[in-house]
């Protein structure tokens, strides 16, 4: 699976809402977020039927993601070993006996090294995130541009809406589509709560967006991304493209 548009969380979590259903990142199970599921005696939502799906099959997120290829993960075989006792509390003394490193200093050694790793995937990721800032982005498709690549029918328009926006269209949407003619048409409604020829603060935008999903962020940044909205070059004012 490509797992270079999944988030940290969702990786944390081991599974990610796809449209309408949940899929586990590991096997691709999926389960639609419209049905329950029976599960030993009682009855799961689907998400706890994915949660519960991750234990059962997998052990847990973190075993999951520890036993990947270590071209996947990067970890060499002794980091995954040390990082599998680190995770089950055992201290440095009891991992020195239990693992193929036999004395507590190498123990420690690693557990050091580790801590450094971590510290430099923080950086690393804080490092693509500003690489990945709206200012940054190569617009690779404006507003108009995707409107002359998808043609919807306003019948097709308000399917969609009406699937999203359960609750009324002025209400706010379960899950962000990853189907783009779907995004386009989520998008462009949600245009409709902005007033063209005014100038937005961040968090004036992040309110607005969160009536609509709680990862305004991943809204905010579609807005920018498909040509809906722009922003000033240091971030402190957003605008609607006329």
């Amino acid at each position: 699976m490509d797992f270079s548009n999944i988030s940290v969380g969702e990786l944390m979590k081991g599974y990610q809402l796809d449209d309408l259903q949940y899929r586990c990142l590991h096997c691709d199970k999926v389960f639609f977020i419209h049905e329950v599921y029976p599960f030993e005696d009682k009855f799961l939502t689907a998400e706890g039927m994915v949660q519960a799906h991750i234990r059962q099959e997998h052990g847990s997120a973190f075993h999951a993601l520890l036993q990947m290829d270590k071209k996947i993960n990067g970890l060499s075989e002794v980091q995954q070993e040390m990082l599998e006792l680190f995770y089950e509390g055992l201290s440095d003394k009891e991992i020195a006996v239990e693992s193929s490193v036999n004395n507590i200093s190498t123990v420690r050694q690693h557990r050091f090294k580790l801590r450094e790793k971590e510290k430099q995937a923080k950086i690393f990721l804080a490092l693509m995130q500003l690489f990945s800032e709206p200012n940054h982005y190569k617009i690779h498709k404006g507003a108009t541009q995707v409107d002359e690549r998808y043609s919807i029918e306003d019948k097709e328009r308000e399917k969609v809406l009406q699937t999203y926006f359960k609750q009324g269209l002025d209400g706010s949407i379960e899950t962000i589509p990853s189907k783009e003619k779907r995004k386009l048409i989520i998008l462009q409604h949600i245009l409709k709560r902005f007033t063209v020829g005014k100038a937005y603060t961040e968090k004036e935008v992040n309110t607005i967006l969160k009536t609509v999903h709680a990862d305004f962020v991943t809204l905010r940044r579609y807005l920018i991304e498909y040509g809906f909205m722009d922003r000033s070059n240091d971030g402190s004012s957003y605008w609607i493209k006329e």
